[in-house]
């Protein structure tokens, strides 16, 4: 997670738990009866629904998600073109070094493809194919966040139906109204909490990452393919920028006073 998002996500979460103090006793919010039924009965579902390797996987997704920083789009730019500076100099073979180097997956492979010297329609349907299914990967670990989601807050239903069975039990005992009332109340708490406060930005989270990841992937992609074609590396790199927003490749923009030159604008 980015220092930022992490300071953001702490004030919040104080501000939050703040909004409970004033409204009196924080302990008045806790109840392990109502958190066995949410948790408990989501855990359950969850284990009916899917795989228990799936729901490690996701787990594992979701971990990388927060704890492991992705490359920029301008640092992939920058990478692409001093690999294509090597290949015009020392030759295409001589990226096996960085084959063997680079930390991004989805590079190794497609400067394996380079390497092997695959043509640049076969690089395009071999990427293109990798790029499909970790969309697919990625689309089912958000499914089955969302999924867990919609439990949370039905079992924080049933835990609060379980309450109301229980106070209307009591009627005439003032001690087991008492003692109900939170159950029915909390439980309802506790499913929206962890639905809304966890999972729901979860699956949020995870697909912002792998739209980026799959942008990375694509300019890979092109540029790998450039290499292949030995596209002069000026002109990759002009095509590359295209791929970045407006602000960062403001200083790539070519002056207005060298436009003025070149097409004989006066004023």
């Amino acid at each position: 997670m980015q220092r930022q998002n992490l300071v953001a996500l702490v004030l919040c979460g104080l501000v939050f738990l703040a909004g409970f103090l004033l409204k009196g006793n924080i302990s008045l919010y806790f109840n392990l009866a109502g958190f066995m039924i949410v948790v408990g009965g989501s855990t359950a579902a969850a284990l009916l629904s899917f795989r228990a390797e799936r729901l490690r996987i996701v787990c594992k997704v979701v971990r990388a998600s927060y704890g492991r920083r992705i490359k920029s789009e301008s640092e992939i730019v920058d990478i692409l073109i001093d690999l294509a500076i090597k290949s015009r100099m020392q030759g295409i073979l001589s990226l096996q070094t960085d084959e063997n180097e680079t930390s991004i997956l989805f590079l190794r492979r497609a400067l394996g493809c380079l390497v092997d010297n695959y043509e640049p329609a076969q690089i395009r349907d071999i990427l293109n194919t990798e790029m499909y299914f970790f969309k697919l990967r990625r689309e089912d670990s958000e499914r089955v966040l969302r999924t867990i989601a919609d439990f949370l807050p039905a079992f924080g239903i049933i835990g609060s139906v379980v309450g109301l069975i229980s106070m209307l039990a009591g009627i005439g005992d003032t001690a087991v109204i008492l003692s109900a009332i939170p159950v029915a109340l909390t439980s309802t708490l506790y499913g929206l909490i962890l639905s809304n406060f966890l999972f729901l930005p979860f699956a949020a989270n995870l697909r912002e990452r792998t739209n980026q990841e799959l942008l990375l992937q694509k300019i890979i992609m092109e540029g790998v393919i450039a290499i292949k074609s030995e596209l002069n590396p000026t002109i990759l790199k002009t095509k590359l920028l295209s791929f970045l927003t407006p602000s960062e490749r403001k200083a790539d923009l070519v002056p207005l006073a060298r436009i003025r030159e070149r097409f004989h604008i006066r004023g």
